[in-house]
């Protein structure tokens, strides 16, 4: 084994929590205790966990992890949202130079950082800093998002569990629509990619048992990746209503017209994160102003209103307590793959999750990790590709087989 670098590890949690976020802390924390860290005589001396991500390292807050019970970590590798704060900072140059700062002060020579796409740019630039000052600092980007937007992984963990609520919500909410017909809109998570928004599709019962029963919803799905015109939205409505006297729809938060202006941002100014990022997910805005547009055009002169309703998932999407099993186990291994590339000799690095086995009906899944380049992941986003999507307002047979698996069994119901 290549030898260790004397010093403590550091790992932190970013972004939005997920529900398997974790899995991964815990992951990484196994990972490098199997390579004997926090051991009488070993290099790493202190596994440490950062409160609130990097605005805590560089202020020092630390939650000791060396000697944290094995009955601790399973029951916290089950629990939702992230055990040790999570941050939506998204550090500078400056910034980075502050954390840098920090892993010098504390000794810190292993950097594992837990999030999306701004927690990878994070690792990157942190990891240039360390070679440009010859501080060997080994650091590792392990990947979380519920929007699957992660470039170079075949899917992301926390997506496979937030697209189990979604399928199950749009299930429920299904049910309900049949129950009192009307005109029913769902807004899903996604500003950039509609992965979370096409799961949506596996609550038809077509999508979970191989046949396609008339009617049932969503009917409609729109997502990021195909150009949102409202006239075509009300005709695809219009159609649906008139031929089932209901409709169920999905749409994403992220929906764009064909200039890639954002349907959302138009309808929300001046609400914005600390990235500069209209505030989607905590507003019903989209959903409300698509249903008043539905209402106000499809409603006979003189006659009474159409039934139409719209719901924001919101937050609840990211941390609800039922795990995709797959998620789980699959987030729980990226850390601890991380913590292997670590404590093996390898210096910085993204974990991949690459499946191995083929995308179809009946398929095993099968999947296995991969270390890819910072460079690859940071700064990037990953779309929906073609072959996911069915029209304007629809997804494939293909995706339906690739979110099959990552979703996990789902509830079976009955009609009349």
């Amino acid at each position: 084994m290549p030898e260790l670098i004397q010093g403590n590890a550091v790992i932190g949690q970013s972004g939005g929590p997920t529900a398997v976020i974790n899995a991964s802390l815990v992951g990484v924390i196994e990972g490098l205790r199997q390579g004997g860290a926090g051991s009488p005589g070993n290099p790493i001396t202190k596994i440490l966990g950062m409160r609130h991500g990097v605005s805590g390292l560089v202020r020092g807050e630390f939650h000791d992890l060396t000697n944290i019970s094995p009955d601790r970590l399973d029951r916290l590798a089950a629990t939702p949202s992230a055990g040790l704060g999570s941050t939506r900072d998204k550090p500078d140059a400056p910034y980075c130079e502050r954390i840098f700062e920090a892993c010098e002060k504390h000794n810190i020579r292993y950097f594992f950082y837990i999030g999306g796409n701004d927690s990878s740019d994070t690792c990157r630039i942190v990891n240039e800093l360390s070679n440009e000052r010859n501080y060997e600092l080994r650091c590792f980007h392990v990947p979380k998002t519920v929007d699957n937007d992660l470039v170079g992984s075949d899917h992301t963990p926390g997506f496979p569990s937030a697209a189990r609520f979604v399928a199950k919500a749009c299930m429920a909410d299904f049910m309900d629509n049949i129950s009192l017909p009307g005109i029913k809109i769902n807004v899903v998570m996604g500003r950039h990619a509609g992965f979370l928004t096409a799961a949506s599709a596996m609550a038809r019962r077509g999508a979970r048992f191989g046949f396609e029963p008339a009617g049932d919803g969503p009917q409609l799905i729109y997502v990021p990746e195909v150009a949102f015109d409202l006239d075509r939205f009300v005709q695809d409505v219009a159609q649906v209503y008139d031929r089932q006297g209901r409709c169920h729809i999905a749409v994403s938060e992220g929906i764009q017209d064909k200039e890639g202006q954002s349907i959302g941002a138009m309808l929300i100014q001046g609400q914005v994160d600390d990235h500069g990022n209209v505030q989607l997910s905590g507003s019903g805005a989209l959903g409300d102003q698509l249903a008043g547009v539905l209402k106000a055009r499809l409603t006979p002169e003189g006659g009474t209103a159409l039934r139409v309703r719209a719901d924001t998932f919101g937050y609840v999407q990211r941390c609800f307590p039922d795990q995709s099993p797959v998620d789980l186990r699959e987030a729980r291994g990226s850390g601890r793959f991380a913590a292997r590339l670590a404590t093996s000799g390898d210096l910085d690095g993204s974990i991949a999750i690459v499946r191995t086995s083929p995308i179809g009906v009946d398929q095993p899944y099968a999947a296995r990790y991969e270390r890819i380049d910072l460079s690859v992941v940071a700064g990037k986003t990953r779309h929906m590709p073609a072959e996911f999507l069915d029209g304007h307002n629809n997804v494939s047979e293909m995706f339906l087989d690739y979110c099959r698996p990552l979703v996990g069994e789902l509830p079976s119901y009955e009609r009349l």
